[in-house]
Order: C-alpha cells, then structure tokens, then sequence
C-alpha cells in the first residue's frame, strides 16, 4: 500500500542546478534521451537503479536483461509502489494503434519523475520491458560480496 507521507515535492530550481540540461528535460518534461546513447543500455554490473531526482531505489540489476531497443530494459521493478504508470498520450491514438502501440509512462512514486514507459512484449514469465531512459535513473554498485570459509582440517 502506498503511503502518502513518502511523496516528495521538488524545487525545480534547485534540481535545474543538480541535474544535467538531459536529466531535467527527460526527468520533469518527460523528454526521452536518444536511443543507444544511454550510459546504462549495456550496463550490466550487479546493483539497484535509482531515480535520479530523489534516490528511491526502482530496479535491481537482477531484472535487467537486453531488449535491443537501445535504452536500458527491466522486465520487473523492485516493488510495484515504487512506480505509477498512466496512460501516455503523446502519441495520437490513431498513429498509436495503427503502429498497434499503447505506450504507458512510468513514473517514480515518491517525485513523479518521468522514467520512461513500460510494455508488454518483455520476457517470460511476466512479459514486461520497462523501457527507462538512462538520463532517469542512477546507479549504485552492489556492496555485497560473495565470502567463503574454508576450514583445513
């Protein structure tokens, strides 16, 4: 259940100072980074994707998988409150459903930054690519290491 007091506001001053020309524009005008151009399309070291704007964490490199589409694909987030989606209408219907697309935007549930969108033609067993736009997210390499003890006896 999504709890209310986790939403933030933001100073769209102070993020215009903090983030790239890019970041802003993908982030708070629901711009999209050109594809193949994304630091993180071909980024598969083991960590958690977060947004960019507040540092929710949103994906996990475990869900992270090559779509081919040329931005960074997920086939799961890491908790289903962490993002809203809704209906994009950037698209006019009638350019969207002759190309047979429905796009709908992902957003992060504690800023509304825009991420990117999510579809139904990713891998089983949830058939779910979120596409999100590298320009949207951050991230932070896993600290966990693998440690083993070996006792001689």
């Amino acid at each position: 259940m999504e709890n209310k007091s986790d939403k933030i506001t933001v100073n769209k001053e102070e993020l215009r100072k903090r983030l790239t020309p890019l970041q802003y524009q993908v982030t708070q005008e629901a711009g999209t980074e050109r594809p193949f151009t994304g630091c993180y399309n071909k980024h598969y070291e083991k960590g958690m994707y977060q947004c960019i704007v507040c540092h929710q964490d949103l994906f996990s490199s475990d869900t992270k998988y090559d779509s081919g589409c040329g931005w960074p694909a997920f086939n799961d987030v890491v908790d289903k409150g962490k993002v809203t989606l809704h209906r994009d209408a950037s698209i006019p219907v009638v350019i969207s459903k002759t190309l047979g697309m429905v796009r709908t935007e992902v957003r992060c549930s504690k800023c509304s930054a825009h991420m990117g969108h999510v579809f139904d033609d990713g891998p089983p067993p949830k058939h779910r690519r979120y596409c999100i736009n590298s320009a949207s997210i951050d991230f932070v390499k896993s600290t966990t290491t693998s440690t083993t003890t070996s006792s001689k006896k």
